[in-house]
């Protein structure tokens, strides 16, 4: 019985962490710690590089209509609703990913080249239009955001609208380490993550650009993307000349084994997880102070549909979420049309734990 009310309670967290103004990437066709059923992730299981100054790559899917030419793929924002990215096809389990990146100008303007999991884990770069001095790396677990918006960091990256930058991710069970062009700029190990949100389920990439300087956009993700877009100065086009993934696992897809979210919990079909062991340690103290942090009003979501005509909304942030009550109903099941949990449920349940005198560390 105990056992079960966690379960349940967990589940209630992390709906009502999806219900906010602003959240992570709150998006997912089917979250596998929400709902029975969901389809496996297909993996990479091995080393790829994708060059897109060679044309559109049938590893990736495109949304947004991204077009090709000798700098890459271009993600091209010129008008509200804007938003062109595409998804790899594939997942990794703990890898290594370079994004040969070269920002999006305009103020308002955001570029983006993620690592995101079904059950809303993410691993973050981006980049401002209105700063070609600095990239911001982030991170979530599961789609919580309730304990604030103070992960992200702010690291030098001088003239990133200009030139391309190497931008690497480097994810193991024990660390993530962010760098630019080879260099540490950031490690982040699972101790150090905020309680229980250390991403650790497979991933795949995404990128793209949008607008959210929009003025359609609530003020705090306006303010975020560093002020009003004015699409009459564009058009703004990010450009990304390639990927290069390495899968820390192996095997031909991945599942997840109950609802804890943890990489131990992730099952490799025909395969190992982590068989490729923790990469190379770094420590943190290696990795020079960032830049600036990331304002705790700082808002994460991204684009107009999520890739999906279905879902519309005005976004709050990023990257690639909507507002709370499209998201909701999205991440919990595609029939259902709306989803709310009353405050007062929530604090019944508080209520509960408080008298019971429970433990869920």
């Amino acid at each position: 019985m105990y056992s079960l009310f966690a379960e349940s309670l967990l589940k209630v967290v992390i709906l009502s962490s999806l219900l906010g103004t602003a959240t992570a990437q709150t998006y997912s066709t089917c979250n596998p710690l929400l709902q029975s059923g969901c389809p496996a992730d297909p993996a990479l299981s091995k080393s790829v590089a994708v060059d897109f100054t060679s044309g559109p790559s049938s590893d990736f899917s495109a949304y947004g209509a991204p077009t090709y030419d000798s700098n890459g793929a271009a993600f091209t924002v010129a008008k509200p609703g804007d938003s062109p990215s595409i998804s790899s096809k594939w997942y990794i389990m703990f890898g290594h990913v370079d994004y040969v990146v070269k920002a999006a100008p305009g103020t308002g303007i955001v570029s983006a080249a993620t690592l995101q999991s079904d059950c809303l884990d993410e691993i973050d770069w981006e980049w401002l239009g209105g700063d070609d001095t600095q990239a911001q790396s982030n991170y979530f677990g599961k789609g919580i955001t309730v304990t604030g918006y103070n992960r992200g960091g702010f690291h030098g990256a001088e003239n990133n609208h200009d030139v391309f930058r190497t931008y690497s991710i480097d994810w193991t069970a024990d660390q993530i380490v962010w760098s630019i062009d080879g260099t540490t700029v950031r490690v982040l190990t699972q101790d150090q993550a905020a309680s229980g949100q250390y991403p650790q389920t497979p991933m795949y990439v995404k990128l793209g650009a949008w607008a959210g300087g929009d003025p359609s956009n609530a003020q705090g993700t306006i303010e975020w993307a560093g002020g009003v877009t004015d699409y009459s100065a564009g058009p703004f086009t990010m450009y990304v000349k390639s990927v290069h993934a390495t899968d820390y696992s192996t095997g031909s897809q991945y599942s997840y084994s109950g609802t804890s979210g943890t990489w131990e919990s992730i099952v490799s079909d025909g395969g190992h997880i982590n068989s490729n062991g923790n990469g190379t340690p770094v420590s943190s103290v290696q990795a020079p102070a960032v830049t600036s942090h990331v304002s705790s009003s700082a808002p994460l979501a991204f684009g107009n549909d999520d890739n999906t005509e279905s879902v519309t909304a005005t976004r709050t942030g990023w990257p690639w979420s909507g507002t709370a009550s499209a998201t909701a109903s999205t991440v919990v099941s595609a029939s259902i049309s709306e989803l709310t949990i009353p405050t007062p449920f929530l604090v019944i349940c508080a209520s509960v734990i408080v008298a019971l005198g429970l433990d869920f560390s």
